[in-house]
C-alpha cells in the first residue's frame, strides 16, 4: 500500500508539472502572437488650406495707375490695404491695366492686346477724361464705354456686381487748368460722368461718385499731386475708402 500511495503521489506530481508546462507553454504563444500582431498606423492627409484671397483687375487711365504718386498711393491699391484693415477681404497683388493718357478707344485696344484671364472678384473701371480733354464727342463715348463695361463684366465672370465704376474726377480745380476755360471743363465732366452713371446703372454695376471730392482740391492744395493736376494721395485715400466700403458690402 506504501508504494502504490508513493506511486500514486508521483503520478500526481508529474500531471501537475505537465499542466504547469502546458500553461506556460501557452502564455508563450499567446505572448508570441501579441508580439507579431503589428498595428496599422494610418497618418490623416492633411486638408489643404484654400486661399479665398480675391482677384483684382484695374482698368483706366492716369487716375488708375497713380500718375506722380507712388504705387502704395493708387487708389486701387489703398482699397486693398482698406480692405486688409476694416474686413477680412484679402487680395491678392493687383492686376493693372492704365496708362497716362489713354481714352476709352486706348484701352478697349490694349485689353485686347493683353487678353487677360479672368475671372476676377473685383473689375474697377474708371475711364473718360481724356475723351473729355481730346474733344471727342459724347456719342462716341457712350458706345465704347458700354463696350468697356460689357467687356468688364465678362472679365468678372458675368456678375455686374463685381464691377465697380469709378466717376471721372474734375481736373478744373488744378494748376493744370489755371490758363483754361474751368466751367467748361466742369460742365463736359458733368456730361461724361452721366454717361457712363447711366449705363453703369442700365447693367447694374456699383457705381463710386468721387468727382465731387476732387473738387476739393479747388481750396486744399494737398489733394493735388506735385505734378498740379493729378490727385494726391490723400486724394485717392477718400475714393478707396469708398469703393472698399461698397465692396466690402458685396462680399
Amino acid at each position: 500500500m506504501k508504494k502504490k500511495k508513493t506511486g500514486f503521489a508521483v503520478a500526481l506530481f508529474l500531471l501537475a508539472i505537465h499542466t504547469m508546462v502546458i500553461g506556460c507553454n501557452k502564455a508563450a504563444t499567446a505572448k508570441v502572437v501579441a508580439m507579431d500582431t503589428t498595428a496599422t498606423i494610418i497618418t490623416p492627409t492633411p486638408t489643404p488650406i484654400k486661399d479665398t484671397s480675391k482677384t483684382y483687375l484695374a482698368l483706366g487711365d492716369s487716375y488708375t495707375i497713380g500718375q506722380s504718386v507712388d504705387s502704395s498711393q493708387r487708389f486701387p491699391a489703398q482699397t486693398v490695404a482698406w480692405l486688409s484693415a476694416y474686413s477680412t477681404i484679402k487680395v491678392k497683388p493687383i492686376e493693372y491695366i492704365a496708362t497716362t493718357g489713354w481714352t476709352t478707344s486706348d484701352l478697349q485696344a490694349a485689353i485686347q492686346s493683353k487678353n487677360p484671364q479672368g475671372p476676377y472678384d473685383i473689375v474697377s473701371l474708371l475711364i473718360g477724361v481724356n475723351d473729355q480733354y481730346r474733344g471727342y464727342d459724347t456719342s462716341g463715348y457712350i458706345t465704347r464705354f458700354t463696350q468697356l463695361l460689357q467687356k468688364s463684366i465678362q472679365l468678372a465672370g458675368g456678375k455686374p456686381n463685381h464691377v465697380f465704376v469709378v466717376s471721372i474726377p474734375d481736373y478744373s480745380v488744378t494748376p493744370f487748368a489755371s490758363g483754361s476755360n474751368k466751367a467748361q471743363i466742369s460742365q463736359q465732366i458733368d456730361w461724361f460722368n452721366a454717361i457712363n452713371k447711366r449705363i453703369a446703372f442700365q447693367y447694374n454695376c456699383p457705381y463710386i461718385y468721387i468727382t465731387d471730392l476732387t473738387r476739393q482740391g479747388a481750396t486744399d492744395g494737398t489733394l493735388i499731386a506735385p505734378d498740379g493736376l493729378h490727385p494726391s494721395g490723400k486724394e485717392y485715400e477718400k475714393w478707396s475708402e469708398l469703393l472698399g466700403a461698397v465692396i466690402k458690402a458685396t462680399y
